[in-house]
């Protein structure tokens, strides 16, 4: 997972323009755009225009791809608790891992999602299973367990930042993970197959992008926090000892510049690397982190 999510930021890196800007801005308009027509249209028909059809999509209706998403989960009084709560955590997650990386991440649930209910509608079409499937999985609520990852990721980056609840209630955001993830349990172990794969389909793309954090949180990552002292000591020795042996005191580890041929180029070590890691000043903010 971790490689895989070095490989995503590589990418994102390379190609700086990649993504769509403000995303959970787009999807939040979207549901409230889709939740105020809905509240005239008393035969529904809007909402059965979007509405996530695998069979409807063979025919051409392709829109149903991405329309499912700006279905509105609850057109009860919580839903505007619900538009709030992604725009500020999507949003959140866009400021801190950028554009590229933050629509890789929504996008990623959103296409498991469409591949496994394409899938499984495919098996079970003919004969009485098309039935069947409309019933437990074309939903309308299909994008719920997407917009939940989320909270999943913001709340393992920022697992001490508070939430109120009602405006009123402080919550943790790590307490509010734990009843997310609880939620999710409940829904697989009491849901019917294969519906209740809809949830762990939904999240694989939390664990490819913060399955390292969420180790380092319940424990598994304080042994390798411990051994990353240990190597940044003895790494630090060994730089030293190099330079000894060489013309130069500092090496760029991206472009491979030195301070010996470029005397008047800034040097600096890079305190989120795993490690002693050198970087001239046109790489210290552009580069991949090293994680090992």
């Amino acid at each position: 997972m971790r490689t895989l999510n070095d490989k995503i930021n590589l990418f994102c890196l390379r190609h700086p323009g990649f993504g769509i800007p403000r995303l959970m801005t787009i999807i939040v308009i979207g549901n409230l755009a889709v939740w105020l027509l809905a509240q005239m249209d008393t035969t529904r028909t809007l909402l059965g225009l979007l509405q996530f059809s695998p069979e409807l999509i063979f025919q051409g209706q392709i829109w149903r791809l991405v329309s499912f998403l700006f279905i509105p989960e609850s057109f009860r009084f919580t839903f505007a608790l619900w538009l709030l709560m992604y725009y500020a955590i999507g949003n959140g997650l866009e400021q801190t891992w950028g554009t590229g990386k933050f629509s890789i991440y929504y996008l990623t649930g959103v296409v498991l999602t469409v591949v496994y209910q394409l899938i499984v509608w495919l098996v079970v079409r003919n004969g009485s299973g098309a039935v069947w499937y409309n019933t437990l999985i074309s939903t309308g609520t299909t994008s719920h367990y997407i917009n939940l990852s989320l909270f999943l990721a913001y709340a393992t980056l920022y697992p001490d930042s508070t939430f109120l609840l009602f405006g009123i209630i402080p919550l943790k955001a790590w307490w509010l993970a734990i009843a997310d993830a609880l939620m999710f349990a409940y829904d697989v172990f009491t849901g019917i197959f294969p519906s209740n794969l809809l949830p762990v389909v939904a999240v694989v793309n939390y664990f490819i992008f913060c399955g390292q954090w969420l180790f380092a949180l319940v424990g598994v990552g304080r042994v390798q926090r411990q051994k990353n002292v240990v190597d940044f000591q003895r790494e630090a020795r060994r730089i030293n000892r190099e330079n000894r042996e060489k013309p130069y005191s500092r090496k760029c580890e991206v472009c491979s510049r030195t301070d010996a041929d470029f005397p008047d180029l800034e040097f600096r070590y890079c305190s989120r690397c795993s490690g002693y890691h050198c970087y001239c000043q046109d790489h210290i903010n552009d580069h991949v982190h090293h994680t090992d």
